[in-house]
């Protein structure tokens, strides 16, 4: 598949996005007009430029508000048309994408249309030219793929095709299948984009929310496969307006545009060998379409990816910091215990039944406890890994000796390591023979305890679901990645109010819940008093969770070990009571503990916070018959009692 991305998805001058755009890998580009004007390069000089980079100059756009006018504004845009076209001479490029009309159209009449059009065409010819005509989905008069190419059909010109764009099909909700009965030679070009569902006029969706492929929720596999029976062998490029990608760095949003087409084609075979027999069955029974389809060869290469399994489940979690004494005591008082230290490496393992936590000491000074790393249970590390890195995901260097665990390291969009592990069926880790026992190598740790009671309790846990802050300029690719480099899945998105505003909370999951991850999308970066730039904390912080078997009986233990729990509002409990009616003595438990409730038709679920420490926290949980989600209805008070804590913090300081 010939891949390609229009410049105006990208920030900075036109030089800057053609460099990105080879570094990514990129075949061709489409040339938004406003980015050559705004350019001090000559069109000569872009044209040389393309060449030494290895770029094709695929198509220059967008020619605007030609067609459905009067005689003498016909003349005027058939002038500016031949502009246009000598400037494509000097470019060296032979398609233009021409709208149609929203602004100028005054008759609506196709016959007029259809022999503005062909003198058009007659124009274009010409001079080399081919014109791609685009439906918008907000044209005054044509706004349906279809009715466009009736048009082309009825011109017949060799120099006219059509333009097929996945978010102004996509977004109005027109069928895709007659793609295939577009003579494959009449598609001049095809663009695609991706976009979230949302209640809003088409044109403010389509100028500001529209994402790379992967990152919203149109089906786009579906499209392209709808494209590729069609015959058609040309360029698929990206065309995508968002005000986040326009504000990003130009090297990176390009790397993740391609990462987005290299997902798109393994998705679109996909969808071509699932849909296989259903096309034999509709061309044997006869439908027109079906037949037309079948009988042409699909010319388009998919390539495909190597294929692996979704995580079986997290092999660990690692947190860094080179000041680790308070996150040894809260590790200690939620009952982990202490497995040692390293034999080669300045880091700790602590362990709750199958949940593991690595303390990562080898952090800058004054480092803060922050998630640094994940580990994930996979059936074949290398080939995981082998599939990320053809996605473009950076590999993570990793020092080993002799007898260490070769883990294969992949960076998300946000510098969290994520490890492929081999995973086991017992839920064991084989690297964990490289820390020595405490007595050995831990001396001078010992377990924050608390009198006799203190005692470390063999309890079955865990890591139930990671939280992981992402960086506003990088949600959007940390889902990509995640549901493309490990197969997670993401689910609708919600928004969680805080004291700080909104939160965006976007769930990726594998089909059996054994690995839930859960992206945030933080309203603000929050300063502490004298502090500037670099120095912002997170508003929002990060957390692990770990699932145990009784909740009640863990925090009572923690209790006893001395555990700070995030103090719960009794305001809380109050509608708590008014919204479930609970028994009085379960409900006079969940405040004596600081424990939340939550209750759905599927099951009950119960969990408390710790106190923060650097940008961490724990969350310890119990889910209670099929309940599936992570109490919403708690998360508010989880931050507006976590902000006053940070206010108070910042006052006393």
């Amino acid at each position: 598949m010939r891949t390609g991305i229009a410049t105006v998805c990208l920030s900075g001058t036109l030089k800057e996005k053609m460099q990105a755009c080879a570094i990514a890998g990129f075949d061709g580009i489409e040339i938004f007009e406003q980015d050559l004007v705004t350019s001090p390069l000559s069109p000569e000089d872009v044209r040389k430029m393309a060449a030494d980079l290895g770029l094709g100059l695929d198509l220059y756009q967008p020619f605007r508000d030609f067609d459905s006018v009067s005689e003498d504004l016909l003349q005027e845009n058939l002038r500016r048309a031949d502009a246009k076209f000598k400037l494509m001479s000097r470019l060296g490029m032979d398609t233009i994408l021409v709208c149609t009309n929203v602004g100028t159209a005054t008759i609506d009449d196709d016959d007029l249309r259809a022999g503005q059009l062909s003198r058009l065409a007659e124009l274009a010819g010409n001079h080399g030219v081919k014109v791609a005509y685009e439906a918008l989905a907000w044209g005054k008069y044509v706004n349906d793929y279809e009715h466009a190419h009736r048009l082309v059909d009825t011109v017949d010109h060799p120099n006219l095709g059509t333009c097929l764009d996945s978010f102004h099909i996509l977004s109005r909700d027109w069928d895709t299948a007659p793609i295939e009965a577009i003579k494959p030679e009449k598609i001049f070009f095809v663009q695609v984009a991706d976009a979230p569902k949302l209640s809003m006029d088409v044109l403010s969706w389509s100028r500001h929310y529209r994402v790379f492929p992967g990152e919203g929720q149109f089906e786009l596999a579906k499209f392209m496969g709808h494209v590729a029976r069609a015959g058609y062998s040309g360029p698929v490029s990206l065309e995508v307006f968002n005000d986040v990608f326009r504000q990003s760095d130009v090297e990176r949003t390009a790397v993740d545009a391609m990462r987005s087409l290299i997902w798109l084609e393994e998705q679109s075979a996909k969808w071509l060998e699932a849909n296989a027999a259903s096309l034999a069955a509709g061309a044997a029974g006869g439908d027109s379409l079906a037949n037309a389809a079948g009988r042409r060869r699909y010319p388009m290469e998919l390539a495909t990816l190597p294929k692996v399994a979704e995580p079986a489940g997290f092999n660990f979690a690692e947190v860094k910091t080179d000041e680790p004494a308070q996150l040894e005591t809260l590790l200690g008082q939620l009952g982990f215990e202490f497995d040692g230290r390293h034999r080669t490496k300045d880091v700790q393992l602590w362990s709750m039944g199958q949940a593991r936590v690595i303390i990562n000491e080898q952090a800058p000074s004054h480092s803060e406890p922050a998630i640094a790393a994940l580990g994930f249970d996979v059936d074949s590390p290398v080939i995981a890994s082998a599939r990320a890195q053809q996605l473009k995901a950076p590999v993570v260097p990793r020092k080993v000796q002799a007898d260490e665990e070769v883990f294969q390291g992949i960076a998300a969009p946000d510098s969290t390591e994520i490890f492929l592990c081999q995973g086991s069926p017992d839920g064991t880790a084989a690297w964990t023979h490289e820390f020595g026992q405490p007595s050995e190598f831990g001396e001078g740790l010992e377990h924050p305890s608390v009198g006799a009671q203190a005692v470390i309790d063999h309890v079955n846990a865990v890591i139930d679901h990671v939280n992981l802050a992402q960086p506003w300029q990088h949600f959007d690719e940390a889902v990509l990645f995640y549901t493309s480099a490990l197969a997670l899945e993401p689910q609708p998105f919600a928004e969680v109010p805080s004291p700080s505003g909104l939160v965006r909370s976007q769930v990726m999951q594998t089909s059996d819940r054994a690995v839930r991850l859960v992206l945030n999308l933080a309203p603000v970066l929050q300063q502490e008093p004298g502090q500037q730039g670099n120095g912002a904390r997170k508003s929002y912080q990060e957390h692990i969770a770990f699932a145990v078997d009784d909740l009640v009986a863990t925090a009572r233990a923690a209790q006893e070990r001395g555990l700070e729990f995030l103090r719960i509002p009794a305001n809380y409990y109050e509608d708590l009571d008014a919204r479930f009616a609970l028994e009085p003595a379960f409900l006079a438990t969940l405040k004596e503990l600081n424990l939340l409730y939550d209750r759905d038709a599927s099951g009950e679920f119960l969990h408390f916070y710790t106190a923060t420490v650097g940008s961490v926290f724990f969350e310890m949980v119990e889910r209670r018959g099929n309940y599936d989600g992570y109490g919403a209805p708690n998360a508010p008070v989880r931050h507006a009692v976590q902000y006053d804590s940070l206010h108070a913090h910042h006052v006393q300081r």
